[in-house]
């Protein structure tokens, strides 16, 4: 199994086209320095406040306090403006939690919860098992969780996806590694797991239980998981799998999982193999999803990578393998998930692929791409990293984007940014960038679904003055908190359907549905 970068533990140790049409405008919003961290590897998440909120995996003030033979800093918790005015808010050390490798989960409460590879628990010669912790929007920590609190971490260590909160408001998440041991992968495969809002945690599943070393149900799952409107948790494991490509499962509140595809069952591994990244259900029910390897080119050993469409019955379809462009112009090894934007379709990154550059020299395939692919399979190439001298303008997207509700694209780079401290490689520490393809402002939610009576947040902007809120054309009560979020209560009789905003200068209608829970 080939070593993911960032999100994989290990891979810690080892790190410190087209172009845009007139319709497209693409800017570098931040350049990190070390200081102020380096290596964002984690989707951006909008807060009430109408800012972007997002984790470095490196970096920060606390120098080497969090190191492994001084290649590894703490980490830190920012905020950044629409035009590129960043706040640390946290630099982490240790005691707490460190080298945050996933987003952050804007809650119900207003708070941001995320997790962290660090601890105060011991495991073993690398020292921390990881955290789950809350942060405020002014940088006030709290930790909510240390793994390995149980024999043998049968709790799980390591977690290094984000977490979602449910309908029922608990949070849930997987972590690496942790719960039962399984030989093939010289460790034990990791877990899912829920846990509630003050601490309280419940190892859902560990995973290698069925048919170790095999490990029929999956191992070592890098992604979060997506709550279905179904109401069972949907996931990807990178190992394990009747194929030991890794799976898809579906598992319950309760813990009951069910695995609905393992991948490398095609000959060559061409319906992919190795997920890396969590799964979308888009507006059409199905989920959606990338594998770092496999599908139908070969650029190194393994394969390019692939999007898919999964149904939640398990019937998987290849939409598009990367490297189908002569020199992986189209990108490779998409290591981020995809989100579905106001026009319909899928927008995602790929890690590698594009324009070959030293900064990106190890793989000799290029710096990353943002790409948009259509339920047809067709892929449109919207941004090649490393367009610029020194690669200003970031390289290696292992993050997923952001649509903000101005409409306009968000994402990190890890490497890149035209630095030249040698600590974060000769092309600087990694970005914050956007990218705007024309699309216009909407509105979204703080939770996706829920049942009438119960109140949801709306986040947007021009809110103040706002005459009506209707979910599928019925009207909803409503309070308008700031001009940047609404709390609206949901209407007994309304049905799933999408949420409309009159404000005094627009009227705006969110990018997906809402969904009515019976």
């Amino acid at each position: 199994m080939r070593a993911h970068r960032w999100k994989n533990f290990w891979a810690i140790f080892l790190l410190s086209a087209a172009i845009p049409s007139s319709a497209q405008t693409f800017a570098s919003l931040i350049s990190f320095n070390d200081t102020n961290g380096r290596g964002p590897g984690s989707v951006l998440v909008q807060g009430l406040d109408g800012n972007l909120y997002g984790a470095t995996a490196l970096g920060g003030e606390n120098g080497d306090s969090c190191g492994y033979y001084g290649l590894s800093e703490c980490g830190t918790v920012f905020n950044i403006t629409r035009e590129g005015t960043l706040t640390t808010l946290l630099n982490f050390d240790n005691s707490e939690g460190s080298n945050p490798y996933a987003g952050l989960l804007l809650a119900t409460n207003g708070d941001f919860y995320g997790t962290a590879t660090g601890g105060a628990e011991k495991c073993g010669f690398v020292n921390e098992c990881g955290t789950i912790f809350r942060v405020t929007s002014t940088g006030k920590l709290t930790v909510v969780y240390s793994f390995c609190g149980q024999t043998n971490c049968a709790d799980g260590i390591w977690p290094v996806a984000g977490l979602i909160q449910g309908t029922d408001g608990n949070l849930y998440g997987t972590t690496q590694q942790g719960g039962n041991y399984c030989p093939y992968y010289s460790g034990s495969c990791g877990t899912a797991f829920k846990i509630t809002p003050d601490g309280k945690l419940t190892t859902l599943h560990q995973f290698c239980a069925q048919n170790p070393p095999i490990c029929t149900d999956g191992a070592i799952p890098l992604a979060g998981l997506t709550e279905g409107v179904d109401g069972s948790f949907y996931g990807t494991t990178t190992g394990g799998g009747s194929s030991g490509g890794g799976t898809v499962f579906k598992i319950t509140s309760t813990g009951k999982l069910t695995t609905l595809y393992s991948f490398c069952s095609q000959t060559n591994c061409t319906d992919g193999q190795e997920p890396s990244a969590g799964l979308l259900q888009a507006a059409d029910g199905n989920l959606y999803g990338t594998t770092y390897g496999g599908g139908a080119n070969l650029c190194y050993i393994g394969g390019c990578g692939t999007v898919f469409k999964i149904t939640p019955a398990g019937k998987l379809t290849t939409l598009y393998s990367f490297c189908s462009q002569s020199g992986c112009a189209d990108g490779s090894a998409p290591q981020a998930g995809l989100i579905q934007g106001t026009d319909g379709d899928l927008h995602g990154t790929a890690s590698q692929g594009g324009f070959y550059s030293a900064t990106c020299s190890y793989n000799n395939v290029g710096c990353g791409t943002v790409f948009k692919i259509g339920s047809s399979g067709v892929l449109t190439t919207l941004y090649t990293f490393c367009s610029q001298t020194n690669c200003a303008d970031g390289a290696e997207p292992l993050a997923g984007l952001l649509q903000a509700t101005d409409g306009n694209f968000y994402g990190t780079t890890t490497i890149g940014g035209g630095g030249t401290n040698h600590d974060c490689l000769s092309g600087g520490c990694g970005t914050v960038f956007s990218l705007s393809i024309g699309f216009g402002p909407f509105v979204s939610f703080v939770r996706r679904a829920g049942k009438a009576g119960q109140t949801g947040g709306i986040l947007g902007q021009g809110f103040t003055g706002t005459t009506g809120v209707l979910l599928n054309g019925i009207p909803a009560n409503f309070t308008v908190v700031s001009d940047t979020f609404l709390r609206a209560t949901i209407p007994v009789g309304a049905r799933s359907g999408y949420v409309t905003v009159m404000t005094p200068n627009a009227t705006l209608r969110s990018n997906v549905p809402f969904y009515v829970i019976p």
